[in-house]
């Protein structure tokens, strides 16, 4: 299932360019060399990564308690079914529902450390920069988590989120560097594939949660206390 996270990554990423585009463009300029503008696009992607991989330890916590409880199964079968329903609402009813609403004063406090931030030109900055970045409400975000619970393990789901924020960052990398290099149809057309590529996810998370014994699809799990047949004596 890690493998997923990279996916989600790169194909999310096109989408992330609406959003988080015009941070990336606005990255302070350095006159120094072009290995000092390369370094800083880096770092601030790297950035982004890290903050991904610290929200992921918590996601795995949660998932390795859900797991020790004996319910990760159920836990991924409703993740699955959840994105399911994400994917069929239609976007007016989903608009009207609003549930971005309460991060919206946390998004003003990033914003106002982002022009603090965007007014120097050093890399420690622009690694900050991509730190506060990566606490951005963003759906695909999300997504990711919900499988970095599904790993049911702390440094599961923190590298399940690293190399989610990986995969963002050959096209955000780009972006920084080159500009808006991806026209406007283009994204429209990777857009569309966005809501196949959730319903695939979800439709894997069933599926291991079904416990039937498909190798690294749905792989058989045993419960905690259940042995494999052998008999231990006291």
């Amino acid at each position: 299932m890690i493998w997923t996270a990279l996916a989600i990554g790169f194909v999310g990423s096109f989408h992330c360019i609406g959003m988080c585009g015009p941070i990336a463009l606005a990255l302070p300029m350095s006159q120094n060399s072009r290995l000092h503008l390369v370094s800083g696009r880096v770092l601030y992607n790297l950035g982004r990564a890290f903050t991904y991989a610290g929200i992921g330890l918590l996601a795995g916590l949660i998932g390795q308690s859900l797991s020790l409880a004996g319910i990760q199964q159920a836990v991924s079968i409703v993740s699955g079914v959840l994105i399911l329903i994400i994917v069929l609402i239609p976007s007016s009813v989903s608009q009207k529902l609003s549930l971005l609403k309460p991060a919206y004063g946390f998004t003003s406090l990033l914003k106002r450390k982002f022009r603090s931030l965007l007014t120097k030109k050093s890399l420690r900055s622009l690694f900050y920069i991509g730190v506060i970045n990566g606490f951005l409400p963003c759906g695909l975000v999300y997504l990711a988590l919900a499988g970095a619970v599904a790993m049911a393990g702390i440094l599961e789901g923190a590298a399940y989120m690293f190399l989610f924020g990986l995969g963002t960052i050959p096209v955000m990398l780009a972006v920084s560097l080159a500009g808006n290099f991806v026209s406007q149809k283009l994204r429209i057309r990777i857009n569309r594939w966005i809501p196949a590529i959730m319903v695939v996810l979800a439709v894997l998370f069933i599926l291991r949660g079904l416990n039937l014994g498909i190798p690294y699809i749905s792989p058989e799990l045993r419960q905690p206390g259940i042995s494999d047949g052998s008999v231990i004596c006291h």
